[in-house]
């Protein structure tokens, strides 16, 4: 059984329900932890990696439209976005003429079904926490669950561990807060304790496409599912070269012991290697978390290791509280679904477009969504009007809730699609039809108004 903190951890999960799959899975982890891994990758041992793009790749129609034919659609969809003030599913978000994140990723599912006569099945991985408000505003949507098949599964939950003795920490004022989620290398592990890795390979299919569902320009491309179908690789992870703003993010590497492709994350990245983690000419792509594999090899490499795949463990430290940081430290045990690239031998990357890479991690990036830099077309595919996505940073203090940026642009974002970047200090509210143009910089010492038709354009101004 293991050390007193980890039969009080199995007991635990037990009786909250928690799988057995998923019990032995965090035993595994708990264990490393146990022996001191911190689940380091040093740039010593590690190389650069170079790729193919899908620019350069045929595809034929045939191909294209036989692979979709096979493909299930996973969306990752346990996240709150608490990080922007929100305490539901981030999905929820208001984010294009009054369709939310799952509105649109439901529409865009429904337009592929049609024009490739295919059943794409889309399933959510769905958190405690997100599972009941999704399900309600997906419940519009009569045909989109296929039969026999769920609109959802439940992604696992664990008990956070004090930093002091690594016991299941306790916090009766708020028993929520003594559980976290697995990170999404936790994917894996569902689909095999739910059956549904079974029960999608007994319906037919064989390749699933997997994203998150704040990146609205990750769709089932059937153009990608073709080139992984024909490159016969058992699993695939989409790349986009590093910018500026990727610089402190994960990135692929090949590491030199076994020529495995790796994925190394900023917590795996050790103080002594941070410059190399942030050398983008050194380390150029990073992960859009758009991931393929094929069932059967998962279902393989699974069987091989008794359920437990095997990912490299991320110790990430909190606070059981992570608003309050004088409560104790905590650490949760996570894997990232993109680490089982380095499980498969013959695992492949491919560049694309930075217009398959859309996330909305924070309200700067919401803005541009919600601009003209983006059209959402009839088959809800984002189509990106400029070449280049504008900087966007606003002051934290008055627009990093969701709340409080709503307040500051009522009539709509900003024509961005002429401007070069928008970084804003102070609170300046928006009239409607502001347009943006070049570099611009606002700066307030006091609450400020951009007037209705207002054209920004070079250099700082100051309110």
């Amino acid at each position: 059984m293991g050390s007193p903190g980890l039969q009080r951890a199995r007991q635990k999960m037990a009786a909250a329900g928690v799988d057995e799959v998923a019990i032995e899975t965090f035993a595994h982890y708990y264990r490393l932890l146990e022996h001191g891994e911190t689940g380091m990758v040093p740039e010593a041992s590690i190389e650069p990696l170079d790729m193919p793009r899908l620019a350069d790749v045929e595809v034929s129609d045939e191909a294209a439209a036989a692979a979709i034919a096979k493909t299930v659609v996973i969306k990752l969809n346990g996240g709150l976005g608490t990080s922007m003030g929100m305490d539901r599913a981030k999905s929820l978000l208001c984010v294009r003429k009054g369709l939310s994140f799952l509105d649109i990723i439901a529409r865009q599912v429904l337009h592929l079904r049609e024009e490739y006569d295919a059943t794409l099945p889309l399933i959510f991985m769905n958190s405690f926490r997100t599972s009941a408000d999704s399900m309600a505003a997906l419940a519009r949507y009569d045909d989109l669950a296929v039969e026999g098949l769920p609109l959802e599964f439940l992604q696992n939950k664990e008990p956070k561990l004090l930093a002091t003795d690594l016991s299941p920490v306790s916090w009766p004022s708020d028993p929520d807060l003594e559980w976290c989620p697995p990170g999404h290398g936790d994917i894996y592990t569902a689909l095999r304790g739910t059956g549904l890795l079974d029960d999608l390979i007994e319906g037919g299919y064989r390749y699933v496409f997997v994203s998150n569902s704040d990146n609205l320009g990750a769709t089932a491309d059937a153009r990608v599912a073709g080139w992984f179908a024909e490159s016969g690789a058992p699993f695939a992870i989409e790349a986009v070269q590093r910018t500026a703003s990727d610089r402190k993010g994960g990135h692929f590497a090949r590491r030199k012991m076994d020529g495995r492709i790796v994925l190394r994350e900023t917590a795996q990245t050790l103080p002594q290697d941070q410059a190399a983690l942030a050398d983008l000419s050194r380390h150029r792509y990073c992960s859009t978390n758009n991931l393929w594999f094929d069932l059967h090899a998962m279902k393989e490499a699974l069987d091989l290791r008794a359920g437990i795949l095997g990912l490299p463990l991320i110790r990430n430290v909190k606070n059981v509280d992570p608003g309050d940081k004088t409560t104790p430290e905590v650490i949760q045990v996570e894997t990232a679904m993109g680490a089982a690239i380095e499980v498969f031998e013959g695992a492949q990357t491919i560049e694309v477009g930075r217009d398959r890479f859309v996330p909305v991690k924070t309200t700067n990036d919401l803005l541009v969504l919600r601009s003209d830099v983006y059209a959402l077309g009839g088959d809800f595919v984002l189509d990106q009007s400029t070449e280049e996505v504008p900087f966007i940073e606003l002051d934290g203090d008055h627009y990093k809730l969701v709340g409080e940026f709503d307040k500051r642009f009522p009539e709509g974002a900003p024509s961005l699609k002429e401007a070069t970047s928008l970084t804003i200090h102070g609170d300046w509210t928006f009239g409607r039809g502001v347009r943006v143009e070049g570099e611009v910089e606002l700066s307030a010492r006091s609450a400020q108004r951009v007037e209705s038709g207002t054209v920004l354009s070079g250099g700082p101004a100051d309110g």
